[in-house]
């Protein structure tokens, strides 16, 4: 179990990975209360650095073959206030504009596209989306599945390309083409 002065997890809470879908969660023995997104008073700063360092998927991707009709992206989600649901594993309440919302995902997509960082350790620790956990993964997915802008632009994308920023009602995204 490691120091919750390390992780930023309130007394007693542990981080775990989850045998069946080899995913990071949070536990707390003591209750046997066990959760995706981490428990109320979590230092979000500390729980980022942890989860970077000791829980990030990056080079451990297992390979997938995409079914029929079907690719597969990674993102990374900026929320706003206004956003469907201005809530993440980051931030329990989310109150930033829109335009403030939008300043932090350039600075990202410019990190980006000077490959000074990769969009997969950014969405690690940077996403307002639960995959955040799986590096921005979204698995495949084909038409429909999606919400239509967020769709339309991950299907125009070559592999390997990144998106322009895309606004949705979940917020705004950077789009990275998998397969």
């Amino acid at each position: 179990m490691a120091d919750t002065s390390l992780t930023g997890l309130p007394d007693g809470w542990e981080v775990r990975r989850s045998n069946t879908k080899n995913l990071p969660y949070y536990f707390h023995p003591a209750t046997k209360d066990s959760r995706w997104e981490p428990p109320v008073g979590t230092d979000p700063n500390k729980l980022k650095a942890y989860m970077a360092e000791h829980h990030s998927s990056l080079g451990g991707a297992e390979v997938l073959q995409p079914p029929g009709g079907k690719i597969r992206c990674a993102h990374l989600l900026v929320k706003h206030k206004e956003s469907r649901r201005p809530a993440s594993w980051r931030e329990s309440r989310i109150t930033r504009e829109k335009s403030e919302a939008r300043t932090v995902i350039e600075g990202y997509e410019k990190e980006v596209k000077e490959n000074r960082r990769s969009l997969s350790e950014l969405a690690t620790t940077e996403s307002d989306c639960s995959s955040a956990r799986k590096g921005g993964d979204l698995g495949f997915f084909g038409r429909g599945d999606m919400q239509k802008e967020f769709e339309d632009a991950a299907f125009k994308l070559a592999k390997g390309e990144v998106s322009d920023i895309v606004e949705t009602a979940s917020g705004l995204h950077l789009i990275q083409r998998l397969d």
